[in-house]
């Protein structure tokens, strides 16, 4: 008898039988002989029944999830010695990991030829997925040692319980009493950031001021309204002797486009959520695109596909949103007084929302009527990278007929540039 991927021998029963037992569990099973020396020579038990005991008692103690399922315990007889065989299934609910160490490396070990050695994290990953599907809100978080002080104090506020049984009707732990990556997003441990930043230039390359929100996604929520609010200017003007009062952005817009990036963004990739402010407009990007078979249009109707449904109920608990497919309705409706509208890009892999300056010069200079369609097109030119003719349409509120009209005379006079054909044609300006 000879240690091979699936068998592992161990001369008395210590405490490095639970690596090996992980090992089998997460790979494809195999058998820990104890009574056996590391070359395959059989020494036999003294005790037979006390090293079942402390076996089970370890295996039983500190692994999760539970195991015990997945093992036998049966005594052979080799060499007219008397050996404990544990024999141990391949898992179902894998990942399985020390108790003591958590779902990291340190804690999940693989079988690897005839050695038990960490998971790397991207195994974790696969293994999670394999199991728990590829819904990332209701995988197991990969961090279970979580605090939830932010939560459990806005709960409190609300007048609602934040106790075991609530936690797992809101999916924060799962079959298995773990916790779900639901409450990785709301725990003080949660690693996605927002990172804000004010510009004073068109071009991304002057900072005025920064920072980078992190923590649960109801501090974000909060920290990242009074930052934005900060530069939320307050204009007034006199309407014979009554003051009016207005801000640059309305607080409706920026609270729903707030949490429309937070609820419906895409968690399985890392990168931050970003909030950039110009002197006329603030752009808001958070990472994933829109769901398979939901379009840009639909969304503007108000229909509402979820991408973290759990997140949303919530959200939806906490009167932090009121209904479903609402938001970006509200957003468009708090600039019916404008002319230039909020404007909502997609990507595959990413949601813009543009909300529009109301008390900025250019904004006001359309409302005055003195700013010709060319110039209009020349400003929108000056505050993106490239745009399409149907962006155009949008903006102008004109035909693709008067826009081509428009655009051709443009690129005659060298004052845009193009590439692409087709649906792909883009125009843009020549920066310096």
């Amino acid at each position: 008898m000879q240690e091979d991927e699936s068998t592992e021998f161990k001369e008395i029963v210590v405490d490095g039988i639970k690596k090996e037992v992980i090992s089998f569990a997460n790979t494809r099973g195999g058998t820990l002989y104890i009574g056996i020396k590391d070359d395959g020579t059989v020494v036999g038990l003294e005790n037979a029944d006390f090293a079942l005991q402390q076996a089970s008692n370890l295996i039983r103690d500190s692994i999760k999830p539970d195991i015990t399922m997945f093992i036998r315990y049966v005594f052979e007889t080799l060499d007219d010695r008397q050996v404990l065989a544990i024999h141990v299934e391949e898992g179902s609910n894998k990942p399985y990991y020390l108790a003591k160490n958590g779902l990291k490396p340190s804690g999940v070990f693989v079988r690897q030829g005839a050695s038990s050695v960490p998971a790397s994290e991207e195994q974790i990953r696969r293994m999670i997925r394999e199991t728990d599907g590829d819904c990332f809100e209701k995988m197991r978080s990969l961090n279970q040692n979580l605090t939830f002080d932010t939560a459990e104090k806005l709960f409190k506020s609300q007048n609602l319980d934040f106790g075991d049984t609530q936690k797992r009707t809101l999916g924060l732990y799962d079959d298995a009493g773990l916790f779900t990556n639901t409450a990785l997003l709301i725990s003080e441990q949660n690693p996605f950031t927002i990172k804000c930043a004010v510009f004073s230039n068109e071009e991304q390359t002057e900072f005025k001021d920064r920072k980078e929100v992190s923590g649960s996604l109801f501090l974000q929520l909060s920290e990242v309204y009074n930052y934005i609010d900060r530069y939320n200017n307050l204009n007034s003007k006199f309407e014979g002797l009554h003051r009016i009062d207005s801000r640059d952005y309305p607080e409706t817009a920026i609270r729903e486009a707030l949490l429309n990036s937070l609820v419906h963004r895409d968690y399985s990739y890392s990168a931050s959520t970003l909030v950039s402010i110009y002197s006329d407009r603030i752009e808001i990007v958070s990472i994933g695109g829109l769901l398979q078979g939901v379009s840009l249009e639909d969304v503007k109707m108000g229909l509402s596909v979820c991408r973290n449904k759990n997140l949303a109920d919530i959200f939806y608990r906490l009167t932090l949103i009121e209904s479903y497919g609402t938001g970006l309705r509200k957003i468009m409706n708090s600039y019916n007084s404008c002319e230039r509208k909020p404007e909502m890009l997609v990507t595959q892999n990413a949601f813009k929302i543009i909300l529009p300056n109301k008390n900025s010069a250019f904004q006001k200079t359309i409302a005055s009527g003195f700013i010709t369609n060319e110039e209009l097109i020349l400003k929108y030119a000056g505050e993106h990278e490239s745009f399409s003719r149907s962006e155009i349409d949008a903006l102008l509120k004109t035909s693709p007929a008067t826009s081509n009209r428009i655009l051709k005379k443009l690129l005659a006079e060298n004052k845009l540039l193009a590439r692409g054909n087709g649906k792909a044609l883009r125009y843009f300006i020549e920066r310096r």
